[in-house]
C-alpha cells in the first residue's frame, strides 16, 4: 500500500501539469483586461513571477553544474548523472506547483497580503532571526526524524535515490517532505508579517535566497573556497557547502542541517571529515583532474542543435535531438553565442562517461558545421583540432577520435595532416571510419547482388566499393571523374574489377533497390529509385525521407555496452546509449589497445577485424531501418 503523501497527485499528467497554473494566469489576465482595480489581484502575478524566478534559479544552477569545462576540477563525486537519475528527477519542479497552490490559498484567505508595502528593512531582519531560531532547528530535527526507518523507507529514500547530487535533486522529494519545507520556509514569512514588518520584497528575497542555498547544497561542484573558512573560522558553522551536504548523501547519519552546520555541532551529528574534504577538493581546483583514456573530438552541427546541450536544458539533451518550437525564441541568443565562440572560444569539455574503469570524454571544437565550408576558416579550424590533439598528447590520453567534419579530407586529409606534422605523438589519432564502413556493410542482407553508390570516390565510398566487389557484389559507382574511378578500380583484385561499374546519372539505378548515399541527393534524384528501395547513408546531413514506398537508414551508429556508467546526454539525433560509428571506432581502438594511427584512407583489409572487435567488446549495431 502506498503511504499517504508519498506520491504527487498530478504525476501522471506529464507536461500538462503546468495547466495547474492556469487559474492564476486566467485571474491575472481577467483583472488586467476587465476590472478597474488591477491591484486587487496583483497577488496572482506575484505568485506566477516568484514561481518563474524559482525555476530560473534552479536552471541556472543546473547549467553551471553541467558546464564541465568550468567545474571538472571541483567535482565532489566523479561519476556523471545518468539517464536513470535524469528520468527520476524529471518532475523536480512539482514542489513549486504545490507551494503556488498554498500561496494562492493564503492570498484568498488573507486579502491583506495584497496590501503589503514594497519594502521594509525590519521585515528582512525579523525573517532572518526567525529563520535562525525556529526554521533551522525545526528542519534539523524534522530531517533527523525522516531518517527513522519508516519515514525513510516510505518518503525520504526517494530524495536519497539520486546517486550524484544535482540542483534538481533539491526538488526531488515526496509531497510530505515538501509540506514540511513549506512550514520551514513559511514560518519566517508569517512571523514577519504578523509583527507588522512584512513586505513584498521580503517575500521575494526570502523565498529566492532559500532556493539559492538549497541548490548550492545539492551542487556537485564545490563553489565555496576553503580560504574563507581559514580567515573566518566561525563562518563554517553558519553556512554549509556542497561538500558538506554531499557527505550527508554519502554517510546518511551526519550533516542533517538546513543551511547552518551549527545545529549539527549542537546535535553531535557534524561529520568530522567535512572540513578536510572541502579543503582537499578546493585545493585541487587549479589542477588537472583525472586524465581521460579516450577523447571524441566533436563540433557543433548548427545553431538549433547547439541548444541540445546538458548545460542548456538537461532534460532536452537527454533525448535525441529533434527540432522543437520552444527553441525558436532562443535562436538569436544562440547566434550571438556562436559569434562569440568564433572569436574567443577554445575547445572545451562537453560530456563524459565511464566504461570499464576508463574515462571517456567528448571535447567540442567551437565551430559550427557551415564554418567548415568557408575557405578562410579552415586554417583556424585545423589549428583548434591540432591544439586539441597536442593537449590530449600532453595529458596522456591514449586515443583521440575525430568526428564528422573534423576529419574532412579537404580539411586535413582525414587526420593525416596532424600525424605527419607531429610524428612523435603518443596519443593515437583515429578517424573511426573503418568501423563506420563496417556498420554500413553489415546492414546488407547476404542476397544483395547489386548496389548503387553515391559519393563513390570519397573515403567511405572507396572502401565500400572495394569491400563489396570482393564479395562479388556489383557496385554502380556514381562519379563524373573517370580518373578517380580508374584509381579505385586498380586497387581492386583483378578478378573483381568487373564488379565495379562507373555511372554518371541516377537513372542508371532505376532498377536497383539498394542505394548507398554518400553524397546528398535531392528529392528529384531519389525519384529514380524503384519502389521498395532502401537508402543506406553516410552523408551529413541525412537525406530527406520523402519516399513513402521506400525505407531510409540512419547514420551509421552503434550502441555502447550496457556497463557504461554516467552517460546522461544523447549524441545529436542518436538514441540513448547510441553513438556515431566514428565515436564507437575510437572506443574500440582504445579498448583493443591498438598502437597505430587510423588516418587517411580506410584499410579495407581491417574492416572485418574492427567489426569483430566491436562486437567482442559488447558494442551492438543499431537497426537502421525507419519506415
Amino acid at each position: 500500500m502506498v503511504a499517504p503523501l508519498s506520491a504527487w497527485p498530478w504525476e501522471h499528467l506529464g507536461i500538462f501539469k503546468y495547466i495547474l497554473y492556469g487559474p492564476l494566469a486566467a485571474k491575472a489576465w481577467y483583472s488586467w483586461m476587465y476590472e478597474d482595480n488591477i491591484l486587487k489581484d496583483l497577488w496572482c502575478i506575484h505568485i506566477l513571477l516568484i514561481c518563474t524566478l524559482r525555476g530560473f534559479i534552479h536552471q541556472l544552477w543546473s547549467s553551471y553544474n553541467n558546464m564541465f569545462f568550468l567545474t571538472r576540477n571541483r567535482w565532489i563525486k566523479q561519476q556523471g548523472v545518468d539517464f536513470k537519475q535524469i528520468d527520476d528527477e524529471w518532475d523536480w519542479d512539482n514542489f513549486i506547483i504545490l507551494q503556488a497552490m498554498l500561496a494562492s490559498m493564503a492570498s484568498l484567505i488573507f486579502p491583506s497580503l495584497n496590501t503589503l508595502p514594497l519594502w521594509n528593512l525590519k521585515g528582512f531582519i525579523a525573517s532572518l532571526l526567525l529563520h535562525v531560531t525556529i526554521s533551522e532547528p525545526l528542519y534539523y530535527w524534522a530531517h533527523r526524524f525522516f531518517h527513522k526507518p519508516y519515514l525513510f523507507n516510505h518518503y525520504h529514500s526517494l530524495h536519497h535515490s539520486s546517486p550524484v547530487p544535482h540542483p534538481f535533486t533539491a526538488g526531488h522529494a515526496t509531497p510530505l517532505e515538501h509540506l514540511v519545507l513549506c512550514t520551514v520556509i513559511g514560518i519566517p514569512l508569517t512571523g514577519s508579517i504578523l509583527m507588522g514588518y512584512g513586505s513584498t520584497a521580503m517575500i521575494y528575497g526570502h523565498v529566492l535566497v532559500f532556493d539559492f542555498f538549497r541548490c548550492l547544497g545539492h551542487s556537485n561542484a564545490e563553489v565555496v573556497p576553503h580560504e574563507v573558512f581559514n580567515k573566518l573560522p566561525l563562518l563554517r558553522y553558519f553556512i554549509y557547502t556542497p561538500t558538506y551536504h554531499s557527505l550527508h548523501h554519502t554517510e546518511m547519519e551526519t550533516n542533517f542541517c538546513l543551511f547552518m552546520p551549527l545545529f549539527d555541532a549542537l546535535g553531535s551529528t557534524l561529520n568530522t571529515k567535512s572540513l578536510e574534504l572541502h579543503k582537499k577538493i578546493t585545493s585541487n581546483s587549479g589542477k588537472n583532474g583525472r586524465v581521460p583514456d579516450f577523447v571524441f573530438l566533436a563540433h557543433v552541427v548548427d545553431i538549433m542543435s547547439a541548444m541540445h546541450t546538458p548545460f542548456a536544458l538537461r532534460s532536452f539533451a537527454s533525448t535525441p535531438f529533434r527540432m522543437r518550437m520552444f527553441l525558436l525564441p532562443f535562436w538569436p541568443l544562440t547566434f550571438i553565442i556562436m559569434l562569440v565562440m568564433w572569436g574567443w572560444s577554445k575547445t572545451f569539455l562537453f560530456s563524459f562517461y565511464n566504461l570499464r574503469c576508463r574515462l571517456h570524454q567528448t571535447w567540442v571544437v567551437p565551430r559550427f558545421g557551415f564554418q567548415y565550408f568557408l575557405p578562410f576558416a579552415t586554417k583556424g579550424i585545423n589549428k583548434h583540432i591540432e591544439e586539441a590533439i597536442l593537449r590530449a598528447d600532453r595529458l596522456g590520453v591514449k586515443v583521440i577520435s575525430l568526428a564528422a567534419l573534423n576529419k574532412n579530407e579537404a580539411l586535413n586529409g582525414g587526420g593525416t595532416l596532424f600525424v605527419n606534422k607531429h610524428p612523435e605523438l603518443k596519443v593515437r589519432v583515429v578517424h573511426g571510419n573503418t568501423l563506420t564502413a563496417a556498420v554500413i556493410l553489415n546492414e546488407f542482407s547476404k542476397d544483395v547482388k547489386e548496389v548503387f553508390l553515391t559519393g563513390a570516390t570519397s573515403k567511405l565510398g572507396r572502401a565500400t566499393a572495394l569491400y563489396l566487389c570482393r564479395k562479388r557484389v556489383r557496385v554502380l559507382m556514381l562519379t563524373s571523374s573517370t580518373e578517380r574511378f580508374q584509381k579505385i578500380l586498380k586497387e581492386a583484385p583483378v578478378d573483381c574489377q568487373n564488379y565495379l561499374v562507373q555511372v554518371t546519372k541516377h537513372q542508371a539505378a532505376q532498377n536497383c533497390k539498394t542505394w548507398i548515399v554518400g553524397k546528398w541527393i535531392t528529392p528529384w534524384e531519389q525519384s529514380w529509385a524503384p519502389s521498395g528501395t532502401h537508402f543506406h547513408q553516410f552523408v551529413v546531413p541525412p537525406i530527406l525521407p520523402i519516399r513513402r514506398d521506400c525505407t531510409y537508414g540512419d547514420l551509421a551508429a552503434m550502441r555502447l555496452p550496457p556497463d557504461v556508467e554516467g552517460l546522461g546526454s544523447c549524441e545529436y539525433t542518436m538514441e540513448r546509449g547510441v553513438v556515431h560509428a566514428c565515436h564507437a571506432g575510437g572506443v574500440v581502438h582504445q579498448l583493443e589497445g591498438w598502437s597505430h594511427h587510423e588516418v587517411g584512407a580506410i584499410d579495407v583489409d581491417r574492416i572485418d577485424l574492427v567489426w569483430e572487435a566491436a562486437l567482442k567488446h559488447g558494442l551492438k549495431p543499431v537497426s537502421s531501418v525507419n519506415n
